[in-house]
């Protein structure tokens, strides 16, 4: 494959290189140790797919942010590497304001923007920047996100094709659930680096200030972004007069019309967690395998989402539990079948 002899190329070159370089210590790195020392097989060897740094949150018990992503991705042949911007021992309920939560409480620790930095420079001075991919979900601070903007840019000094797909987590149903300040910042420095981005519908409005009552609309406000910035655009969720919409747009030439699309998705009477954060990642994963064919993605995506929810919900019951009654845990484990070689049901009409 192309990007495996890519990658261990631009490995060795790095290791050839190594009797020049010295650390920030100031100490000469010697020939000798590194010769050695083990390879790192995710670069030597890498995935024919691509390695992905996936910066999100993480719940012990659970599946939503890193615990929703890591595992789909891996899945499809990613190796995944996982920094985890808040760990929780389970779901906040931040994101389900006008849902029920069944956990009255949580505990955990938060990453800070320092933090996080001193993780990317650990990995630089080992040699271990190099990714395909980079994964960012829920951010809830201007100073985290402007630390992952100079994530971005470290990233691409090392891989300048390296791939920023973005899921702006702000908010959902016309509430937004992480401070104010955080648009404009993902407006006007975060949408203009992304390769991709996976906005919600009310995410979408507050990035391109276009209120979205039509699919017309829809296709407006991926153009907007296109102009911004990312060649693809995916809204992951439209609600046009009770019929729920995926519209993706796929830019190909700057300066051409975007390829349009659309997935007419089931509602279904319940509440989950995790599962934008799962559509991402698989968004992220097909697109990849797919790179010309955005709307053959979005239907692999999809019908592996549709056939995972349908499962939890056929589980609660058997429980014994009212699906309607509280947000749901996704069953990902259960669904990894569904998730590695869906069955598509669900097809993409493309506009004209």
């Amino acid at each position: 494959m192309l990007f495996q002899s890519e990658l261990a190329s631009n490995f060795r070159l790095t290791v050839s290189r190594e009797n020049h370089i010295f650390r920030r210590s100031g100490s000469p790195r010697s020939l000798r140790n590194s010769e050695m020392a083990p390879p790192i097989l995710s670069l030597v060897l890498p995935s024919e797919t691509g390695r992905v740094l996936s910066i999100q949150s993480h719940t012990v018990q659970g599946y939503v942010g890193n615990k929703s992503a890591v595992f789909p991705l891996q899945l499809l042949g990613y190796d995944v590497d996982p920094i985890n911007s808040v760990q929780f021992s389970n779901h906040t309920g931040k994101l389900l304001l006008l849902h029920s939560n069944r956990y009255p409480t949580f505990k955990g620790q938060v990453l800070n923007g320092q933090q996080l930095w001193e993780l990317i420079e650990g990995l630089q001075e080992n040699d271990l920047l190099y990714y395909t991919h980079l994964l960012t979900g829920y951010i809830g601070s201007v100073s985290f996100l402007s630390t992952v903007l100079e994530v971005v840019n470290k990233l691409l000094s090392v891989n300048p094709k390296l791939k920023y797909v973005c899921d702006p987590v702000m908010g959902d149903e016309g509430k937004l659930y992480v401070p104010p300040e955080l648009v404009s910042v993902y407006r006007e420095k975060v949408v203009p680096v992304a390769s991709m981005l996976t906005p919600n519908q009310f995410e979408a409005e507050l990035l391109t200030n276009l209120r979205i009552e039509s699919e017309k609309d829809g296709r407006e406000a991926c153009n907007i972004l296109h102009a911004a910035g990312p060649p693809m655009v995916v809204l992951t969720s439209i609600n046009i007069n009770g019929n729920l919409f995926l519209i993706g747009s796929h830019q190909k030439e700057k300066g051409l019309s975007p390829e349009q699309f659309k997935i007419v998705i089931p509602k279904i009477p319940a509440y989950f967690t995790g599962t934008g954060d799962l559509t991402t990642a698989l968004l992220l994963g097909w697109s990849n395998k797919y790179p010309d064919n955005l709307d053959k993605a979005a239907e692999l995506a999809v019908s592996s989402l549709q056939a995972l929810l349908q499962r939890t919900i056929k589980d609660y019951k058997s429980a014994g539990h009212d699906p309607k009654s509280s947000s749901l845990e996704i069953r990902l484990i259960q669904s990894q079948n569904d998730i590695r070689n869906p069955e598509i049901k669900f097809r993409a009409e493309r506009y004209t």
